[in-house]
């Protein structure tokens, strides 16, 4: 298979979120298959249609040969060994990590949905991917820089 960037939004509002994005970045950049990885900074966020904590989020990505569903069942893998449950939509969670992107393809599966379907809805997603790659065009939606300004009221702030 040939090499394609993936890129992964990492979430988290319960638990020791910075110790559980950082370990999940640990283990991201562990995967087989992946390399060049590098990681966007964190972001706060209030939770978007739900209640609880605020978010940390951040964007990682990497260029990789692992199939977008092998790369889906890798980043479950590594949810499920951080607590994630899924009780109901929205849910907090310790751990949330989304396949936004991959290269610039797009994909419609039942278990796969390439772009992620409101990665362009969200300042949490965008903010962290224009900081890391301001160059990025997400497909079938425009440059990143464009669809900042549909956002920008979003309440998102650098949490150094």
């Amino acid at each position: 298979m040939t090499e394609s960037l993936a890129c992964i939004g990492l979430g988290a509002n319960l638990g020791d979120v910075r110790a559980v994005l950082a370990a999940a970045y640990t283990e991201l950049q562990r995967l087989p298959e992946t390399r060049h990885h590098r990681c966007s900074p964190w972001f706060r966020s209030a939770p978007v249609d739900a209640s609880g904590p605020d978010y940390l989020n951040a964007v990682a990505c990497f260029d990789t040969t692992l199939s977008p569903q092998a790369l889906l069942e890798a980043l479950q893998g590594i949810e499920r060994r951080h607590g994630r449950e899924r009780p109901y939509r929205n849910a907090p969670r310790t751990l949330d990590l989304d396949l936004l992107l991959y290269g610039d393809q797009r994909i419609a599966t039942p278990t796969l949905t390439v772009p992620h379907p409101r990665m362009h809805e969200r300042a949490f997603v965008l903010l962290p991917l224009a900081a890391l790659l301001p160059d990025t065009v997400v497909p079938g939606r425009g440059p990143i820089s464009t669809l900042m300004s549909s956002v920008a009221r979003q309440s998102v702030w650098r949490a150094d």
